[in-house]
């Protein structure tokens, strides 16, 4: 069975089509189109989606019927520059198409990949020694243009679940298991790298802004008191899971709860820790209002909007700039975040 990859904006709507696997986008939990990114999704990624629910991939796709297909190809789309969960999401329902079932080894995969997704791994683990990070760290070494790149990250990345998959069947812990990776130059290469991650993160620390929020829990009867950093063009590609780790340079002791990332002065991702038990529930909106006010007085078309986190999975902790780019500046971006907290305090 032939596979051919076509690759979206984030957020883009699909429908099912024949032949065709949409995985972790088209904004739709149904037969064909698997994507937790909507408000109706389970509190699940797309990995745990299949897990929990393979019909979803059995009930449209038939390996047999794509064999009997004049052309035997199977389309798979998803977001571009693919990431952990997408990633996984391909190789489970690849393997599920292949032999009909979920095996032990896939649920491990898919409950990894939910952890990863959520940025929920635990604070304790060695970091570096993670499929997570080094998965990341694989797809800092490809230096191409985006559509190779897009090309590449599935063709590294499937490589890489088959082997977790193959060494969870012969019965080794896959999740944090630094001996797991010896002996093979490229995780080998990827541990280090990640390892050595640490360092860029201090070197982005050192030109961040570091600042405090008010921001409201997650169970709405409170507010919180966090530390944040925004963080311009960071170096270290794990800047996240460290800065959350950092309990040295956050005044309050806590790592740093907030993360404000801007890639080019373009896109702007926004996030906080679940452990934390905060969100940014209204962030989104008074960014969308400012971003449509700004627009309409540049006269810009407005296709795109914030992304503001509202599904069960992330529950409001994550916003995304707009896909063609924000028309607000960074300033007003951040004045935009202190009012937010502001209100709030």
């Amino acid at each position: 069975m032939e596979v051919v990859y076509q690759f979206v904006n984030y957020g883009e709507d699909l429908n099912p089509e024949k032949n065709t696997l949409v995985l972790d986008v088209g904004m739709k939990t149904v037969p064909g189109v698997i994507d937790h990114h909507h408000p109706k999704a389970e509190s699940e990624c797309t990995a745990s989606l299949i897990a929990k629910h393979p019909h979803l991939i059995l009930d449209h796709i038939q390996k047999d019927e794509i064999e009997g297909e004049e052309s035997g190809k199977l389309r798979i789309i998803t977001h571009r520059l693919p990431d952990f969960d997408a990633i996984s999401s391909i190789f489970l329902a690849l393997r599920l198409i292949e032999s009909g079932k979920f095996d032990n080894s896939m649920e491990k995969i898919a409950q990894y990949t939910k952890m990863v997704d959520s940025a929920s791994l635990p604070k304790e683990i060695d970091l570096s020694s993670t499929p997570y990070s080094i998965l990341r760290a694989l797809f800092t070494r490809i230096k191409k243009d985006e559509t190779e790149k897009n090309l590449e990250r599935v063709r590294e990345g499937l490589k890489f679940m088959n082997f977790l998959h193959t060494k969870s069947e012969e019965g080794y812990e896959i999740f944090q298991n630094r001996v797991l990776f010896s002996g093979i130059e490229r995780y080998e290469n990827s541990v280090r790298k990640a390892e050595n991650d640490y360092f860029n993160y201090l070197s982005d620390l050192n030109r961040s802004e570091k600042i405090s929020l008010t921001l409201p829990s997650t169970s709405g009867q409170r507010k919180k008191k966090v530390d944040g950093l925004i963080v311009k063009n960071p170096r270290s590609f794990l800047s996240k899971e460290w800065a959350r780790r950092d309990r040295v340079n956050s005044s309050l002791g806590e790592g740093f709860t907030f993360l404000m990332t801007i890639f080019g002065n373009k896109r702007y991702i926004i996030g906080v820790d679940p452990e934390k038990e905060v969100n940014l529930r209204g962030l989104g909106k008074l960014l969308n209002e400012r971003e449509t006010k700004k627009r309409e007085d540049s006269e810009r078309e407005l296709s795109f909007r914030w992304y503001d986190g509202n599904c069960p999975f992330f529950n409001f902790r994550i916003v995304d700039s707009p896909q063609d780019g924000t028309s607000l500046t960074h300033q007003e971006i951040v004045d935009t975040l202190f009012c937010f907290s502001k209100k709030l305090g």
